[in-house]
């Protein structure tokens, strides 16, 4: 197939005005079916992506990979553990919390939020919520200030800014079997973070001093947060990590909260991967239309090409040459809209939501209130190179077809 004659004669065939209309017709919307199906494709892959990105480096960046949760009672001796889970090799760093539900409460506005007590040293080791953290409201997160940090969607419910005052209600154990009025905390707010994701619409910091002090737990805490090695292989790390530890913990990673969202991006993925073979399939069919009208449209030029001795390898190859061009051409002009339209994906979206007045993804459902995009170089190649060979392999039925052309029978028409 690789001859310079027969891909010369094909793309003269390309290139040269069809005298039957239909054909030209239907081998430009192969075109064009090819050039739209790798687009969409394209930029579909990029926004997976972009997710997965976003996932990482926004959900797993700022939660603990995996933690090490109490039992029966609170965890002791918690400094200890931290060294203890710092020295194994399965871990790159460890800070203790206590975690508790609450209702927060402005003026009319109620808010049940997750209030997690945070040592703000070791917390910047496990994970980067501080770079989220608007001014320097981290830095002067000391306990004994009754402060606190708002996630953005929290503080936008409440209604309340830096340098507000908010309440929390803390649900106290009953006892003797009577239930217990819940204890109420002022606290101000220090801080507020920003993700721009669920995380803003349920969680609050405090101290971890204060927190231990809400709860009357002690020096006692609820768990112990880690960051493992590879954020993807948790489970694992953490199951190691949970067998050498001396105390009886419960064992969590954040495949169990956020798992689902890794799972529904990789599916999506695979379903992306069948779609693109499908598409690029469907428009691959013209091209087998489109070759068998030109091979009747040309059998004139393939007769006298075989009484000038043209071998029947020669004629296949011009019309493999020809649906192959198109092919190309379709991959080729897909792969730079696809790729123009990924790089700009996040900005078009924002574009039609504010002239439809209508948000496509809400952070209070989402981990991400925006359609996120990253172009994989290695996609645009798998995606261009499925397109250009199942345009191959469309038109070796065309091609033989035109090799078995009897020219005698053919001029004689003529």
């Amino acid at each position: 197939m690789i001859n310079s004659l027969s891909l010369f004669i094909g793309g003269r065939f390309s290139r040269a005005k069809q005298r039957n209309k239909m054909v030209s017709f239907i081998s430009l919307s192969s075109t064009l079916g090819i050039m739209v199906g790798v687009a969409v494709i394209i930029i579909g892959l990029s926004a997976m992506n972009g997710f997965e990105r976003e996932l990482e480096n926004r959900v797993l960046s700022v939660v603990p990979h995996g933690d090490f949760s109490a039992v029966n009672k609170p965890i002791q001796d918690w400094p200890q553990l931290v060294e203890h889970i710092n020295k194994q090799p399965q871990a790159v760093a460890a800070a203790p919390f206590v975690k508790f539900t609450a209702l927060a409460e402005r003026g009319t506005h109620l808010k049940a939020i997750q209030v997690k007590g945070v040592n703000a040293a070791l917390e910047s080791e496990v994970s980067s919520l501080s770079q989220f953290v608007q001014g320097d409201a981290w830095q002067n997160f000391a306990p004994g200030s009754n402060q606190v940090v708002l996630g953005k969607g929290v503080a936008d419910q409440l209604g309340v800014d830096v340098g507000d005052g908010i309440s929390l209600m803390i649900p106290v154990a009953s006892k003797n079997g009577r239930t217990q009025a819940p204890k109420r905390v002022r606290l101000k707010v220090s801080g507020i973070f920003s993700l721009g994701g669920q995380l803003d619409h349920a969680l609050a910091m405090v101290p971890l001093e204060d927190a231990q002090s809400y709860l009357g737990l002690g020096d006692t805490v609820s768990g112990i947060s880690v960051k493992t090695t590879s954020v993807f292989d948790a489970p694992d790390l953490m199951r190691t990590l949970g067998s050498s530890l001396p105390v009886y913990v419960y064992i969590n990673s954040w495949k169990q909260e956020f798992g689902y969202i890794h799972r529904d991006i990789q599916m999506v993925r695979t379903i992306m991967y069948l779609v693109m073979v499908l598409v690029i399939g469907v428009a691959c069919f013209n091209i087998v239309s489109t070759l068998m009208m030109a091979v009747k449209d040309r059998s004139a030029e393939v007769a006298i090409l075989r009484t000038m001795g043209a071998q029947d390898s020669l004629i296949k190859a011009i019309f493999m040459w020809q649906g192959v061009l198109s092919g190309v051409m379709g991959a080729v002009a897909g792969s730079v809209l696809g790729l123009l339209v990924a790089l700009n994906l996040t900005t078009l979206i924002q574009l039609v939501e504010k002239i439809i007045g209508h948000k496509f993804l809400s952070g209070d459902v989402y981990f991400v209130n925006f359609l996120p995009s990253e172009v994989n170089p290695m996609d645009v190649l798998i995606v261009s190179g499925t397109a250009i060979l199942l345009s191959l392999v469309a038109t070796w039925f065309p091609a033989s077809k035109a090799s078995k052309l009897n020219p005698a029978t053919v001029l004689s028409a003529k």
